[in-house]
């Protein structure tokens, strides 16, 4: 197989940093932040494109571009709509049609966020997409207009996403646990805990299918945590694996904690499409949630 050349716009945030710490061997991979590379900026996105092709040409290389770059402030944006519309949709659209003119394939990260959030049964791709959110909407128009670019293009889902690039759940949780006595977190929504790395595992491991001309058939894909918990249950795993009494984390309700964007009750994601298309599942939350505690315990207590 030819090396890989990977270009993740967005790449100074927790996925991207996931997949440089995967560079190496054969692949490599050039992870530029929204200073180096803004996806609003039109010109800069073409220029971007034509620079990773050219190089994978002459290297002998095959280029993929995997965008991890979004507005990914959920509150905020009901505010700040055509903000998120630009970075979510308007930059996707203009990557989106650059790879296509340079036939480049692209990897488009988006969110259970554009479902309505109030299924009984995990999430498959082709389910409706009804978003209660500005973010959600943003990023349901974002999917439309990769799909429609005439890009070799795939859309994976993910959810409940963490790792220690910037805030997340367990970062603020493992603080929580220092500065109180208790904590409470809301147990009436339901997702799948995704370690950062572990999706950018499979990311690669998609990328890599679709140079060897081994891509899935479908282009809308789940990847996220194996099973489901509670943010509830995601605290008290998070305090049990620090160490800390678990009994610590309270209960409550969703209406306890009122903001400007309305929460899904559950948006646990299949994993029925990734595997049918080939690729490695995605490890169980646990396992997952463990591994990532013991590496990084060390640094959640004193950060």
């Amino acid at each position: 197989m030819p090396g890989l050349v990977l270009l993740v716009p967005g790449g100074t945030g927790q996925l991207g940093r996931d997949l440089v710490a995967l560079s190496g061997g054969d692949v490599e991979v050039r992870a530029p932040g929204s200073a180096e590379l803004d996806l609003t900026q039109a010109g800069a996105v073409v220029e971007a494109i034509a620079t990773i092709a050219k190089y994978a040409r002459e290297s002998g290389k095959r280029p993929v571009v995997v965008n991890a770059a979004a507005y990914t402030a959920v509150d905020a944006a009901e505010s700040e709509e055509e903000r998120a519309f630009a970075l979510n949709v308007d930059g996707p659209r203009v990557l989106a049609a650059a790879c296509s003119s340079r036939n480049v394939p692209l990897v488009h990260v988006s969110t259970d966020y554009v479902f309505a959030g109030d299924a009984d049964r995990p999430y498959e791709p082709e389910d409706a997409l009804a978003p209660r959110t500005a973010y959600g909407r943003t990023k349901a128009a974002g999917e439309d207009a990769v799909l429609g670019s005439g890009a070799r293009a795939w859309i994976v889902r993910t959810a409940w996403l963490y790792g220690m690039g910037g805030g997340n759940f367990v970062k603020t949780m493992a603080r929580l646990e220092q500065e109180r006595e208790t904590v409470s977190v809301v147990d009436d929504q339901h997702g799948s805990p995704t370690w950062s790395a572990d999706l950018a595992s499979g990311l690669l491991e998609l990328a890599t299918r679709i140079v060897s001309d081994e891509a899935p058939e479908h282009k809308v894909l789940h990847g996220a945590g194996g099973g489901e918990t509670t943010w509830h249950g995601f605290a008290k795993a998070i305090f049990t694996e620090l160490g800390a009494d678990p009994e610590r984390v309270l209960p409550c309700a969703s209406a306890e904690f009122p903001g400007p964007a309305p929460r899904p009750a559950y948006s646990v994601l299949s994993d029925a499409s990734w595997r049918a298309a080939g690729l490695t599942p995605l490890r169980p939350w646990e396992e997952a949630l463990h591994e990532f505690m013991t590496v990084n315990a060390g640094s959640l207590r004193t950060g």
